[in-house]
C-alpha cells in the first residue's frame, strides 16, 4: 500500500531564507502518522521537475505550495507534467493564492484539488483517503472536482499552533541551502495572522484577522535548540505581526538572551504594537540577537491611510519606531505603497518628505517603495474593476502579475515615470547618507557634493534634468525593494515566500 506524499516548492526570484517551512509544517503531521514524505524546493534542485517525475513513480499525491506572481510558473509547469507522464497520481495545489481563488484555480484540468488555508491537518486527511482507497471529496477544507465540477466542502475548523507537531525540520538541509544564500539561515513562525484589516492586504482575508501564536516557551525551546543543532546564524520569523501580543515578544527575547544562544533574528510589526513596548524591551530585543525589523507604514497621508483602512497607523509612531529600534541598535525598514487608488500627487511628496526627515535623523532606516499591486481576494476589488483594473482569469494570467511594477489604469505615462524619478532622488539620497564601507573618502565627497541638490529636490519636488541620478548610478546601486523579514534587496518576487 502505499504510503508516500512528495511536496513540492516552485522556483521564485531571490536566494531563499532556508527550507520552506510550510512544507515542513505539512510534513510534520504526516511524518507522525508512518507516512514517508518527500520534500523537493526548486531553490536548492535545479532538475526539480525531473527529480518530482522521479519520486511520483510510488507515491500518493503531489503536494505544490504556490503564492500569487511568478512563482505559479513553476507550479503549472510541474502540474503539467504529472499529468503528462503520471496522470494517476493526484495533483494538490495549497497556500495563499489557491486558498484565495479556489474557485478558479479549480478550473484548471491539471489540478485535482486544493487545499484551503491551514493545511496540516488537511493534508493528513487527504493521504489517509487515498491510502485507504477513498477519494477527496468532502474532506473539510478541500475544495475538488467530482464528475468535472468543483466541490467545495466546508472549512475546516481552524488548529491552534500550539496543539500542532513542530515543522519537520530534520528534513532541512541547511547545508545546500548555505551554499545558494552564502550563510547559515533558518525560516521560523512564532505566529500567523493579524488583528488588521488593511484594504490592500491578503492576511486578512487568508487568516481572517486571527492571531494564532505559538507559546513563547515553545519559541524559546525550538529556536534555541534548532540554532545548536544546525548552527544556524539568523533566523527569520515569518509572521505577519509578531508582537500583536507585545509582552510575549518580550518573554521571547528574554528566553532567547537568558539561553545565552548568539545567533541574529529578524520580523516584521506594525509600528503601533512596537511603540507598545518601552525603551528597556526594546534594548532587550536588540541584546536578544534582532538584527532587522519589517513595518507596512504604507504612506504618511491621513486621507491614504483612511482609504486604506490603517487608521491604527500613526506618523508620529513612525518617527518613535525608529527611535526605539535605533536605541536597541536595530536596523528597519518603512514599506511605502504608491498609486494606491485615491492617492494624488500631493500625498506623495508629503510621504516622501517626511521618510526623508526620518531617515536624516535615525541612522538605522532604509525603505522599500513599491506601486500599489492588486492582489487576489483583497476587499478593495470591487472598486478596482469599476476604476478599469482587469482581475486575471487564470494561473497563467496571475503568473505574468508584475511584482513591484505597475499596472494600474490612473498611473501611466508622465505621472508614472515622475513617480519613478522621485523614488530613485529618494533613495539615492538616503542610501549616499548611510554609505560609509566602501570608499569611505570618495563617497563623503559625493555625499557632500550630491546632498544639498538632492535635499532641495525633494522639498521643491523639482526633478528634472537628473544630473544627481546620473552620477549617483556610476558609484550606487539603488535599491528599489527590501524584504521586510530581513531587509535584503529582492529582485521581482520576494525571497520571505514561505
Amino acid at each position: 500500500m502505499k504510503r508516500k506524499v512528495v511536496l513540492f516548492y516552485p522556483p521564485y526570484d531571490g536566494p531563499p531564507l532556508g527550507a520552506p517551512v510550510c512544507l515542513l509544517s505539512l510534513a510534520a503531521p504526516l511524518l507522525r502518522s508512518g507516512f514517508e514524505v518527500v520534500i523537493i524546493d526548486a531553490a536548492i534542485e535545479p532538475d526539480w521537475l525531473n527529480v518530482v517525475l522521479r519520486e511520483l513513480r510510488d507515491a500518493l499525491c503531489l503536494g505544490i505550495s504556490v503564492l500569487t506572481g511568478p512563482m505559479i510558473r513553476g507550479a503549472v509547469r510541474m502540474a503539467k507534467a504529472v499529468k503528462k507522464e503520471a496522470p494517476g497520481v493526484p495533483v494538490i495545489f495549497g497556500g495563499w493564492h489557491p486558498s484565495l481563488l479556489p474557485g478558479q484555480t479549480l478550473q484548471e484540468s491539471f489540478v485535482d484539488a486544493i487545499v484551503r488555508g491551514q493545511g496540516e491537518l488537511t493534508l493528513l486527511e487527504a493521504a489517509e483517503n487515498l491510502a485507504g482507497g477513498k477519494g477527496l471529496h468532502g474532506i473539510q477544507g478541500i475544495s475538488s472536482k467530482q464528475f468535472g465540477l468543483p466541490q467545495h466542502a466546508p472549512e475546516r475548523r481552524v488548529a491552534l499552533l500550539d496543539d500542532l507537531p513542530m515543522p519537520a525540520f530534520e528534513m532541512a538541509n541547511v547545508d545546500a541551502y548555505e551554499r545558494v544564500s552564502g550563510e547559515r539561515k533558518l525560516a521560523y513562525a512564532t505566529s500567523v495572522g493579524c488583528p488588521y484589516a488593511c484594504n490592500y492586504c491578503t492576511d486578512m482575508v487568508f487568516y481572517k484577522r486571527r492571531f494564532n501564536a505559538l507559546e513563547a516557551g515553545r519559541v524559546v525551546e525550538e529556536v534555541t535548540g534548532l540554532v545548536a543543532k544546525y548552527r544556524i546564524e539568523e533566523v527569520a520569523m515569518l509572521d505577519s505581526n509578531l508582537p500583536v501580543d507585545w509582552r510575549r515578544a518580550r518573554e521571547i527575547a528574554q528566553g532567547f538572551l537568558d539561553s545565552k544562544t548568539k545567533f541574529r533574528w529578524t520580523f516584521q510589526a506594525s509600528t503601533d504594537f512596537l511603540c507598545r513596548m518601552s525603551d528597556d524591551d526594546v534594548r532587550l530585543l536588540g541584546e536578544s540577537g534582532v538584527s532587522h525589523m519589517g513595518f507596512g507604514t504604507e504612506s504618511t497621508s491621513s486621507s491614504v491611510l483612511k482609504l486604506m483602512n490603517k487608521r491604527h497607523q500613526r506618523v508620529d509612531e513612525m518617527y518613535e519606531t525608529a527611535r526605539k529600534a535605533a536605541i536597541g541598535g536595530i536596523h528597519v525598514t518603512y514599506n511605502l505603497i504608491f498609486g494606491y487608488p485615491g492617492e494624488t500627487g500631493a500625498d506623495r511628496v508629503e510621504t516622501l518628505r517626511t521618510m526623508s526627515d526620518i531617515a536624516r535623523q535615525f541612522w538605522n532606516v532604509s525603505f522599500s517603495p513599491n506601486i500599489f499591486t492588486p492582489y487576489p481576494g483583497i476587499p478593495i476589488w470591487g472598486q478596482l474593476r469599476e476604476m478599469g483594473v482587469r482581475e486575471p482569469q487564470s494561473l497563467d494570467e496571475w503568473a505574468e502579475l508584475p511584482l513591484g511594477r505597475n499596472t494600474l489604469p490612473w498611473l501611466q505615462g508622465k505621472e508614472l515615470e515622475r513617480l519613478w524619478r522621485m523614488l530613485e532622488f529618494f533613495l539615492l539620497n538616503n542610501q549616499l547618507r548611510k554609505a560609509t564601507k566602501d570608499h569611505p573618502r570618495l563617497r563623503a565627497g559625493l555625499r557632500r557634493a550630491l546632498g544639498a541638490p538632492l535635499r532641495w529636490r525633494l522639498r521643491a519636488n523639482k526633478y528634472s534634468f537628473p544630473w544627481e541620478l546620473w552620477v549617483g548610478r556610476k558609484l550606487e546601486k539603488i535599491v528599489k525593494r527590501r524584504s521586510l523579514v530581513t531587509g535584503q534587496p529582492l529582485g521581482r518576487q520576494g525571497a520571505e515566500a514561505c
